[in-house]
């Protein structure tokens, strides 16, 4: 099987991880992306359009995605397979043990909105920058004193993908700071119509981790949430074949935000994603990712 992948460390390995659970003879075809290339575009397809059209045109078998990174609507032909057991999927500091160690006017690194929201809807006193780059990239700025860097917020699964889970100060509450949709989650996807490769994915996939990245996906994809819109969703099974959806929506400066959660059905994790999103529009979740999605094209994020 013919597994592709961004070229960057992280998705390396991640594509390596899918490989040993398949098994058999499997080769990874690293392959450079838009986002890679630091395309301007900045909807989440800049990282996915050059494997979706390799799947496409049959040069690999099976994509394979940091689930957060993958936009709401995949390619005509194609579908997601299936996810394998879900990693951590929490935000973590690093540099300080927890929000409450840093003093007022600390200067913390993210390069997510919706990190950067929910750090100033918590600390207003803090103040909170764009750091971009990989993990070893914002783990160096962070080290380099001449950055001004007293903490970055990262993915817990990727800092544990990596081997890096020593840099880790403090996990972030995820009731609190919600993570991303799929955060944490590895998103297999394939042709439609690829039944051997689809039949390869069930075998290793986790029913709870892939119904739970249905229902955020649905969310997401619900209230039209985009790279501008600070959006928090996480699933979790809690037992009983029941599912637990919590969604968290708020301005990029932190001044305003709803959040919700909703037990429903773990066989029907897209139908609880829908319902959730009903009840956030409905408490004003619509009007908040508008004038967030305005206030981050103003470049006032």
């Amino acid at each position: 099987m013919r597994i592709g992948t961004r070229r960057s460390a992280l998705a390396l390995v991640q594509a390596n991880l899918i490989a040993d659970l398949l098994g058999g003879d499997c080769e990874i075809v690293p392959i450079i992306t838009s986002g890679d290339r630091g395309a301007a575009e900045e909807d989440k397809s800049r990282w996915v359009i050059e494997l979706e059209a390799a799947l496409a045109g049959g040069e690999i078998d099976l994509a394979v995605h940091s689930a957060k990174d993958l936009p709401g609507e995949l390619a005509d032909g194609l579908s997601l397979h299936g996810a394998p057991v879900r990693a951590a999927p929490e935000d973590v500091l690093c540099g300080a043990r927890t929000l409450d160690d840093l003093q007022t006017g600390a200067c913390v690194g993210t390069s997510s909105i919706r990190r950067m929201a929910q750090l100033r809807a918590a600390r207003s006193d803090i103040e909170v920058v764009t750091v971009r780059g990989n993990v070893d990239t914002r783990l160096a700025k962070l080290a380099d004193l001449g950055q001004g860097l007293d903490a970055i917020v990262l993915a817990r699964a990727g800092l544990q993908r990596l081997g890096r889970e020593a840099e880790i100060g403090g996990v972030l509450d995820s009731e609190r700071f919600v993570p991303a949709p799929g955060q944490g989650v590895l998103a297999l996807e394939g042709r439609e119509q690829d039944a051997s490769t689809r039949d390869a994915v069930r075998a290793i996939s986790d029913a709870g981790a892939f119904a739970c990245l249905l229902a955020e996906r649905t969310l997401a994809r619900e209230l039209g949430a985009s790279c501008h819109t600070p959006l928090g969703a996480h699933a979790l099974a809690v037992g009983g074949g029941r599912l637990r959806l919590r969604a968290w929506v708020g301005m990029p400066d932190g001044s305003a935000w709803v959040s919700d959660e909703l037990l429903g059905g773990l066989d029907d994790g897209e139908r609880l994603g829908r319902e959730v999103a009903a009840r956030m529009r409905a408490a004003g979740a619509g009007e908040l990712l508008h004038s967030a999605e305005a206030m981050a094209s103003a470049g006032l994020s």
